[in-house]
């Protein structure tokens, strides 16, 4: 089932310069929204942008014991970012959603890994609290560029997520790439039954994934791919995967995706 609202803006929260949280009052697709779906976001007004973007559900947002809406993760980098990132309360966004594939979640004994980049964080606040639910034990591998582009960390924390930090300049925790302390740690993990959930860069992505084939671990990963439509209809967004057979061919990510076993995708 998809809506398509005029969603009015909540609250429009500053992480950082580039950083923000924007709450829309969203809550006929925040209610039947799963994790590591998306929605596709535009300005009410004007044409520019012409087409919509797609954004990671971030946050179901409660008040009362009632959903008022969801939030997005955004960092600006073009003009719907820059749009979203300026936004103030009371504008709107046309907002479309529940859109994509999402994860599949576990039950205990499994452990669930996440690795997250970037904004490649987003996906992973709503699939902590369905696991939450079902009494998995979480992991959050987390990487950013310096420590001030690390957010939410307090959020995991309370919620029982062990966090393991990298950033690029070595800020706050390893001083590397994300992958390195996942390597570490899959290496001398005694739990076999360990799943791992990716989201961020997709060079990031196929190293998330390469590695869960090493060592022998179920991975899914959430791909980035720009989107002219998030339905289908403009091929914008295709991936090349692997059939049963081991045949190339590609697929749209909108609509198979963006989450896809690690293994399916073909990264080279």
């Amino acid at each position: 089932m998809l809506v398509d609202i005029q969603a009015k803006v909540l609250r429009n929260t500053q992480l950082s310069k580039d950083y923000n949280v924007i709450a829309l009052a969203a809550p006929e697709i925040a209610k039947i929204s799963k994790p590591g779906q998306f929605v596709m976001i535009r300005p009410e007004s004007g044409t520019d942008p012409l087409l919509r973007r797609p954004f990671s559900v971030f946050e179901v947002l409660r008040r009362n014991n009632s959903i008022e809406g969801l939030s997005l993760l955004n960092k600006r980098a073009g003009i719907t970012t820059e749009l979203l990132h300026e936004a103030s309360v009371g504008s709107v966004f046309s907002c479309l959603g529940p859109l994509g594939q999402p994860f599949n979640t576990i039950s205990p004994p499994a452990e669930a890994w996440f690795v997250a980049g970037g904004v490649g964080l987003a996906p992973f606040v709503t699939m902590v609290e369905a696991l939450n639910k079902q009494g998995v034990q979480t992991t959050l591998f987390y990487g950013a560029r310096t420590s001030q582009e690390l957010f939410y960390l307090d959020w995991f924390s309370e919620r029982g997520v062990k966090l393991i930090l990298s950033t690029e300049d070595g800020s706050s925790g390893s001083h590397g790439r994300v992958t390195e302390p996942l390597e570490q740690a899959l290496d001398s993990a005694t739990n076999l039954n360990i799943k791992v959930y990716a989201c961020g860069p997709e060079p990031m992505l196929a190293a998330v994934a390469k590695l869960a084939d090493q060592f022998e671990r179920p991975c899914e990963v959430s791909v980035e791919r720009v989107m002219g439509c998030g339905m289908g209809g403009c091929y914008s967004c295709v991936i090349p995967v692997r059939d049963k057979l081991g045949n190339k061919h590609y697929v749209r990510s909108c609509l198979n995706g963006p989450v896809f076993s690690g293994d399916e995708i073909v990264w080279d």
